[in-house]
């Protein structure tokens, strides 16, 4: 009888070279299709090809709001006696959009869109496409959350920040008015994880209340992020310096003290409010009033619906000037008035503030149309060079006048967004690979964490300090970027599939810093890379990146 062999058949392989062979060809072709992203993105088509202007951006009224708006500026300009600047090159501005709405440069592929695009008013379809972009909804979700929630975890289990985003997120991607969107968080009712604008209700839970609702946490933060005004400067006793009282800011509260947070989620409860006046021996009860403009609360409903139609009624100027307050901070880098949520109700404001909130009102609380007259005002086309021979102390006024486009340094998360992008062969968005998302969610993340961030205070002056510095020259997320190994990164692409040394530093630039290299730019960098080869040229255009990564052009808004 024949016995089984001992011996198993072993499967046929490989030999091992001509795996490493196959992984290698499988490597390049990888790297190839990138670069063609890279380097000839006219053969990928993708949305931008569908983005239109829309026809209001188009029409007459767009144009006479825009045209009050060009006078306004140009008289202010008049009445300080300051030249305004020339005007910007179009990649200058595209990168300010790209970072104000997106918060990141624009991509190479998307530059080159932008290049060579051929129809009317470049720049208003390039800030349409941002805006239809999910990036853009994200982004400024985030921006417009940290006024109406903070930037704090939260109680436990009780609140969702991230829900919270998400759903502002969504009311952008659809452009609803800023006014229903509004309306629906000062009203949410429901479970904070299926009716996500109720955690504006739900971050506010006090420990010491028996875990309900704090009415004067939501007063402050409906005041100041919706209103414009410190109100809660008169929380204990009567504001030193403006016109609220102590009582003006206990009736706000009061028409939050029913509001109540059961297993079922936000309800309308029956509770009422209290509070202690200064030097009063007991608590008295408050009654739910609004502080100004009392003609315009309604009479009937519950107390947060009445003050929901109140905070957003047409006639309530402070409510359109702060949105438009905080929305130009967001576009500019510094609001119109400082600081953000400290506008007057009464005496002088900005001309353009005014013309700007009627508009808003007018074309139903529509920010998209909002950004558009921002983008498309004299202010924004301005350059952030200053005159030759100026003063310094004409340059602040010119600034201060937005005849200057101001220079304010990028915030933690643009930076670290601007580092990702400006090293990866193509867009980062929705439409990335899942793993491309992962590595910059994680990237970004660990980036601001060890950078800093402002938190509410973001329109606060600010300045680069020095463990920021150092963590760009030699922190993890620069250094990682832009070293040659990875066979998708940047600089490996630019390594291998530049015609010549020339557009290696021209494709830097673009990615970069959204410009082409000045004359002088080239001819030095070209120098640098001319004659290497291989690895060592790899390092060197690993070094050209660093070297722009590290500029302080890189860091700041102009």
């Amino acid at each position: 009888m024949n016995q089984p062999s001992s011996v198993e058949a072993s499967p046929i392989r490989a030999p091992v070279w001509l795996r490493n062979v196959f992984l290698c060809m499988l490597v390049l072709l990888m790297a190839a299709t990138a670069a063609r992203g890279l380097l000839r993105p006219e053969e990928k088509p993708d949305r931008w090809q569908q983005v239109q202007l829309p026809k209001w951006r188009r029409g007459v009224e767009f144009e006479q709001s825009l045209q009050r708006l060009d006078q306004a500026l140009a008289r202010r300009w008049q009445q300080a006696g300051v030249e305004p600047a020339p005007k910007a090159p179009l990649l200058l501005l595209a990168r300010r959009v790209a970072l104000a709405l997106c918060g990141t440069v624009p991509s190479l592929e998307e530059i080159r869109r932008l290049e060579r695009y051929r129809g009317p008013d470049p720049l208003g379809w390039w800030t349409q496409g941002l805006l239809e972009d999910p990036r853009c909804h994200d982004y400024l979700a985030e921006r417009l959350a940290r006024s109406l929630v903070g930037v704090e975890v939260g109680p436990f289990i009780v609140y969702r920040r991230q829900r919270f985003v998400g759903y502002l997120a969504d009311q952008l991607a659809q452009d609803r008015p800023w006014d229903q969107v509004v309306r629906e968080i000062l009203t949410a009712r429901g479970l904070w994880t299926n009716q996500p604008q109720a955690n504006f209700i739900t971050v506010t839970l006090d420990d010491n209340d028996q875990e309900q609702p704090d009415p004067v946490s939501l007063a402050a933060r409906t005041a100041r992020g919706l209103l414009g005004v410190r109100m809660d400067c008169a929380e204990c006793h009567d504001h030193p310096f403006d016109r609220w009282t102590q009582q003006d800011f206990h009736q706000l509260a009061a028409f939050f003290a029913p509001v109540e947070v059961r297993f079922f989620g936000v309800r309308d409860g029956q509770r009422h409010y209290y509070w202690k006046p200064l030097g009063a021996e007991r608590p008295v009860r408050g009654y739910p009033r609004v502080p100004f403009a009392a003609e315009l609360l309604p009479k009937q409903g519950v107390p947060r619906q009445r003050l929901a139609r109140w905070v957003t009624h047409p006639q309530n100027r402070a409510f359109a000037r702060a949105t438009v307050n905080r929305m130009w901070a967001v576009v500019f880098g510094r609001p119109l008035v400082e600081p953000v949520d400290n506008i007057p109700l009464e005496g002088d404001v900005p001309e353009e503030l005014d013309l700007l909130a009627e508009d808003f009102v007018r074309h139903g609380f529509r920010l998209r149309r909002l950004v558009h007259l921002m983008v498309a005002s004299q202010a924004f086309a301005r350059d952030s060079l200053e005159p030759p021979g100026a003063d310094r102390r004409h340059v602040e006024k010119a600034v201060a006048n937005w005849a200057i486009f101001p220079l304010t340094p990028l915030r933690p998360e643009q930076v670290a967004r601007s580092i990702l992008q400006a090293t990866s062969p193509g867009t980062i968005d929705h439409q990335s690979h899942v793993l491309v998302r992962l590595v910059r969610w994680a990237g970004e993340r660990e980036f601001v964490q060890r950078y800093g961030d402002l938190g509410e205070e973001e329109f606060a002056p600010r300045g680069a300090t020095i463990p920021q510095r150092l963590l760009l020259l030699n922190g993890k997320l620069v250094t990682e970027r832009t070293r040659p190994e990875p066979p998708l990164g940047a600089s490996f692409q630019v390594a291998h599939f530049a015609a010549d040394d020339e557009e290696a530093v021209r494709i830097a630039f673009l990615a970069v810093l959204t410009r082409a290299p000045e004359p002088e730019e080239l001819r030095f960098f070209a120098a640098w890379l001319d004659g290497t080869q291989g690895r060592r040229r790899q390092r060197a255009i690993e070094d050209l990146y660093a070297t722009l990564l590290n500029s302080t052009e890189f860091g700041w808004n102009h």
